[in-house]
């Protein structure tokens, strides 16, 4: 059973893999929303802040976490690939309808990181 969980600003379909009375170990299935690029304490800033590049949880990577933090799974199943192909392509149709030094930085980090996962998962994400 899939379930949501968000982490740092991404969102993922996760499944539970162990669980006790305080935490629940759960991998990742699929990307909901990609993490947002930047500084996540001054969201918009550029000038004197580090201007993270924030990659996505890998597939089938593992976290612990409550089951409080744990919601219904609202989207529809993707495999992970696909679902990290439309999560990466959401935002960057968010991001070029802005019109703003932020914008432009994310873009060339969401850019670098299409390279990344393009070596990683052995796909081309374009």
């Amino acid at each position: 059973m899939l379930y949501r969980f968000s982490h740092k600003t991404g969102s993922y379909g996760v499944t539970i893999k162990e669980e006790d009375e305080n935490q629940v170990l759960v991998q990742v299935e699929q990307v909901i929303k990609h993490p947002k690029q930047g500084d996540l304490h001054n969201p918009t800033e550029t000038e004197n802040v580090f201007f993270h590049e924030r990659k996505a949880l890998s597939q089938y990577e593992k976290r612990y976490t409550t089951k409080s933090h744990l919601r219904a799974f609202n989207v529809e199943p993707l495999p992970y690939i696909d679902s990290l192909q439309l999560a990466i392509t959401n935002l960057e149709e968010k991001l070029k309808s802005q019109d703003s030094l932020h914008a432009t930085l994310s873009l060339d980090n969401l850019q670098r990181l299409k390279t990344d996962y393009s070596r990683q998962y052995k796909q081309n994400f374009e």
